[in-house]
Parts: C-alpha cells; sequence; structure tokens
C-alpha cells in the first residue's frame, strides 16, 4: 500500500478509481485543456517565462470557468466530518515505514544508522519490525507497541578511516618489523656461536 493510500484507510475513505471510460474522459479533457488550451493561449499573449505565466493564470482561470462552468446538481456540502482526534493527524500525514532492529540495536533508515538508546523495551525489539515517522520538518520518530524508542544518529565520521589513520598504522608496522628484528638478531649469534662451537669439535 503507497503512503497515500495509507492515510485514506486511516481517513476511512474509499478510492475510487477511474475505471470507466467516462471517468477517464474527464481526466483526459481536463489534461488537454492544460496541455492544449493553456500552452496555446500562452503563446499567442506572448509569454515565454515562467513569471509571466504565472501572471497569466489567474484570467485564463477565471475566463476557462465563464466558459465551461456548470452549476452543481447538489450544491449543499456532502463532505463526512471527521472523527479522528487532531493529534493523530500528525502521525497520518506523514511517511510511515517499517524497519528491522538490528541486534547492535541499529536501526537503518535513509542510508543512515539510528542506534537505540539500550533498555530493556528496546532489546525486546531485537530482530523485530517497528516502526518509523517521518515528519514534514523531517524529524523522524521510531515506535515499538507504540511507544517511542529515544535513539542517536550514527556519525559517519567515526567509522571512516583517515588517510592519517592509515599512515599511523604503516608507522607502526615499520616498528613493530623492526622489534621482531631485533628480537630474532640474538637468536641468530647464539645459533651461530653453537654451530662454530660444534664445528670446532
Amino acid at each position: 500500500m503507497t503512503q497515500f493510500g495509507r492515510a485514506l484507510s486511516e481517513f476511512n475513505i474509499e478510492i475510487l478509481c477511474a475505471n470507466s471510460s467516462q471517468a477517464k474522459g474527464r481526466v483526459e479533457r481536463a489534461n488537454r485543456t492544460l496541455q492544449d488550451r493553456l500552452v496555446k493561449e500562452l503563446r499567442l499573449a506572448g509569454i515565454s517565462d515562467m513569471a509571466a505565466a504565472n501572471s497569466f493564470l489567474p484570467g485564463f482561470m477565471a475566463h476557462h470557468k465563464l466558459r465551461f462552468l456548470q452549476a452543481l446538481a447538489r450544491p449543499d456540502n456532502r463532505h463526512r466530518p471527521s472523527t479522528l482526534d487532531a493529534s493523530r493527524l500528525s502521525d497520518i500525514l506523514c511517511v510511515c515505514d517499517q524497519r528491522q532492529v538490528g541486534k547492535s540495536l541499529v536501526v537503518h533508515y535513509e542510508r543512515m544508522k539510528f542506534i537505540l538508546k539500550d533498555g530493556e523495551h528496546a532489546r525486546n525489539a531485537i530482530g523485530r519490525y517497528v516502526e518509523s515517522y517521518s515528519y514534514p520538518d523531517r524529524s523522524l520518530e521510531i515506535r515499538w507497541k507504540d511507544i517511542s524508542l529515544p535513539y542517536r544518529i550514527s556519525d559517519p565520521a567515526q567509522q571512516r578511516v583517515t588517510h592519517a589513520a592509515v599512515t599511523e598504522n604503516k608507522r607502526l608496522s615499520e616498528v613493530l618489523a623492526h622489534v621482531m628484528a631485533a628480537r630474532r638478531l640474538p637468536r641468530r649469534r647464539s645459533d651461530q656461536l653453537a654451530n662454530s662451537a660444534a664445528d670446532t669439535r
């Protein structure tokens, strides 16, 4: 299900697709108006930039309505009032997904790592799917069993190996190689002395 379909389902609104030729004709006529009539009107008015086109639209819409507008058969408002609590609107009008919690309490979302705060509720969610709510203000909330899970965002800079670190590791390898060579040197000398003593015998 798409995010749009999920939101309509929360509002108890049924989606009516344009499956008939009559319904599709309405859509095609509207598209023809926007793609054909409007383009020609802009050309006749000598408009070639976006700012002038935006200024031209209100007059074009008013003229189009006067020519093609038809009176409603039932002018009264037929919208059904919503029975949902206003506090739920933010959870419905957002991007809601499911993500699996890893063994290290890590949740991956939009190429980022979110590390959950260690706790009993977070540990119980390991291996299970939690719900992520991405709001229009770019904030993100992670929930499991309707309980919000605090988290911190993993810093990619801490996971990236820098050139300086590689250089330090190379120098450390050189030092370790020198120490190992120094340790082998006395053993080689003792072996040489033992061999020379055996030859003299």
